[in-house]
């Protein structure tokens, strides 16, 4: 009776506008929903437990299944995954390999700042090298020339859904001994070698945040298939507490007051010994619930996401002369988060014309992020890091890159729309 209610309460509440074009505003990013997840939400809340519970750990065996990694951590964001994906790895269990300060971390400046941010968080040098101007990806080449005898990791993002050449990336990181993490949070459900990406380093991350390919809200997990790494993730997630009971249980280990650790007298309570400087970066179960409705879509968001994306390419192919499109490498298949295009410098407009020519016909865009990341305030002058590369193709996409929705929102519809105004714009400009 109480889920008929529930349910009915839900369906009641969901509204669904007609697309006008013109005057309905199509968003580069959205939430797709219906019911189901709005009733999984109610009943988290009607549970009375509200922090990590049931419906948690039922996503995280899930989620483990979906991405093929054997351990699961959820957290409140995508950006605290690559927080803890790298200050996990600064754990003294890793003995010479832990992380240290001063040590290097190759990343990329084109990309979301929350890549990066933990590197420098964590008192490590950030790396930067540039990215293919066609897939938006770290290029191999100069990569490698970026390796130091201070490099100990990589970190860098399946560019917009779009996974890295990961063979290549791979023979460097067996090399070198690197740690190599891998920011999936653009690229849920991409695959590369007919593998889900966030497989092949010793941590990924996913988000997810509304405009991400399955929403919580908010929220993000961090996978590994290495127990003394997931291990040390879940005490740097907790507090830094070195119990590893689950929310709401007690004495796993069996002897909860049996320990001696630290300067601590002997058989002080587990719950309550830390072994890291940690955070507390659990979320709540409303939103795992949400994330479990969404997961059981997460085949038909990927599989809309594509065919928006091959459409969008088709109709638009006729303006090649004027944009460079994203291409994906061969063997790998994306996830895609958005429709790329970088204007060619031989076009007879700026980046600027066509973006607020698209805005005011209610198209929504986005740069690809920060563009090049070290232009912007909170980088430009820092002296931690080291440029290893001209980031000459980063430049040019944030002068001339930006892209458009493939959300599993958008409607044959609304893509026609999106086709009728660039043949405008273009035939105005010509």
């Amino acid at each position: 009776m109480m889920s008929k209610i529930l349910r009915d309460l839900a369906i009641d509440s969901i509204k669904k506008d007609l697309f006008i074009p013109g005057k309905t505003y199509i968003p580069p990013t959205q939430k797709v929903f219906d019911e189901e997840e709005l009733v999984y939400g109610m009943q988290a809340v009607l549970d009375g437990w509200w922090t990590e519970g049931r419906f948690a750990q039922k996503f995280e065996k899930e989620f483990a299944k979906v991405c093929g990694c054997r351990y699961v951590t959820l957290v409140n964001s995508g950006s605290s995954a690559n927080l803890l994906a790298i200050t996990t790895l600064t754990s003294s269990v890793f003995g010479e390999r832990a992380l240290k300060p001063g040590d290097e971390v190759i990343t990329v400046a084109c990309g979301f700042p929350t890549t990066v941010n933990p590197i420098i968080q964590n008192n490590l040098i950030p790396v930067f090298v540039d990215v293919d101007l066609k897939t938006k990806n770290i290029l191999i080449d100069e990569m490698k020339k970026a390796v130091s005898s201070k490099t100990k990791a990589i970190m860098v993002a399946h560019a917009l859904g779009n996974p890295f050449l990961i063979k290549e990336i791979m023979k460097v990181v067996k090399e070198y001994n690197l740690w190599f993490i891998e920011d999936c949070c653009d690229a849920l459900g991409a695959m590369y070698d007919g593998k889900p990406v966030g497989t092949f380093g010793d941590v990924a991350t996913y988000s997810f945040y509304p405009a991400h390919q399955i929403t919580m809200g908010e929220g993000g997990a961090i996978v590994t298939n290495n127990s003394l790494i997931y291990r040390s993730i879940r005490q740097f997630r907790d507090w830094g507490r070195d119990c590893w009971c689950k929310t709401g249980h007690d004495n796993t280990c069996g002897k909860r007051f049996g320990w001696k650790l630290g300067k601590l007298p002997f058989g002080y309570d587990h719950k309550y010994i830390y072994s890291q400087i940690g955070y507390n970066l659990k979320l709540t179960d409303m939103q795992a619930a949400i994330g479990l409705a969404q997961l059981k879509k997460l085949p038909l968001f990927i599989k809309k996401r594509r065919e928006n994306f091959q459409r969008l390419k088709e109709l638009l192919s006729p303006y090649e002369k004027y944009f460079l499109f994203s291409e994906s490498e061969k063997n790998a298949d994306p996830s895609w988060f958005g429709f790329m295009m970088v204007i060619r410098d031989s076009a007879p407009f700026a980046k600027r014309d066509i973006v607020m020519f698209l805005e005011e016909k209610n198209i929504g865009t986005r740069s690809l992020f920060a563009g090049n990341l070290l232009k912007h305030p909170a980088y430009a002058s820092r002296k931690d890091i080291r440029i290893a590369s001209d980031l000459l193709n980063t430049n040019i996409i944030m002068e001339r890159g930006f892209w458009i929705g493939v959300h599993p929102g958008i409607t044959e519809e609304m893509i026609l729309y999106i086709q009728k105004q660039f043949q405008k714009f273009i035939q105005d400009m010509r």
